[in-house]
């Protein structure tokens, strides 16, 4: 394996690794500011940030794949500013 093949591998393992538990929390805009999602991996960094009225895309970067309708029902669900285990 060439080194740069091997260091693209290792940062795979990496993200698949911090994606192992993810995190949702729902955030209240203000004015012109709409409400936003943040999902944030095992360590609490930010991974995705979308707002709540609109579809997330490319779920299959995040492992969510086909899970479209439980991640809207969920985020219909939360409740301002609570941070939860995302679990769907």
């Amino acid at each position: 394996m060439s080194n740069g093949a091997y260091r693209l591998y290792y940062s795979l393992i990496i993200i698949n690794y911090s994606f192992r538990h993810m995190y949702i929390i729902k955030v209240k805009g203000k004015a012109k500011i709409p409400d936003y999602i943040q999902l944030r991996d095992s360590n609490f960094v930010l991974i995705a940030y979308f707002r709540a009225d609109r579809p997330l895309k490319n779920l299959d970067r995040y492992g969510l794949e086909g899970k479209e309708d439980a991640l809207a029902a969920l985020i219909e669900s939360l409740e301002f500013g609570k941070l939860q285990k995302l679990e769907i």
